[in-house]
């Protein structure tokens, strides 16, 4: 019986942990960047997009100074809603398949 219940503590302890992870990881903040900084995306630490961001460089390299900033945030609204509905549908589809697989148990740390 003592050692049910040392494991039971162990599982306690280990769903503590993976909740605390996934929160670090929701929080972060991590940036890549392409052609030397002329576009920039950020997402967090579980990998979803939160942000783009485009200089006018990327968009006319020859004379940046033509791109009116209206331009390039309608540009970078326009790709954030289509990156933030893939990754929306890509969520569903994950939770969906995880269903499948765990009968629609929900396992603390599988959450998706």
């Amino acid at each position: 019986m003592g050692m049910m219940m040392n494991i039971m503590k162990q599982v306690q302890n280990a769903q503590k942990r993976a909740e605390a992870a996934q929160k670090e990881l929701a929080s972060l903040e991590i940036t890549g960047e392409s052609s030397g900084g002329y576009v920039s995306v950020t997402c967090d630490g579980q990998g979803k997009f939160k942000s783009i961001k485009i200089k006018p460089e990327a968009i006319n390299p020859d004379n940046p100074a033509s791109v009116d900033s209206e331009t390039i945030e309608m540009l970078e609204d326009l790709i954030s809603a289509a990156i933030s509905q893939a990754n929306e549908k890509a969520s569903k589809e994950m939770q969906s398949k995880m269903k499948q697989i765990t009968g629609g148990i929900n396992i603390p740390g599988l959450s998706f």
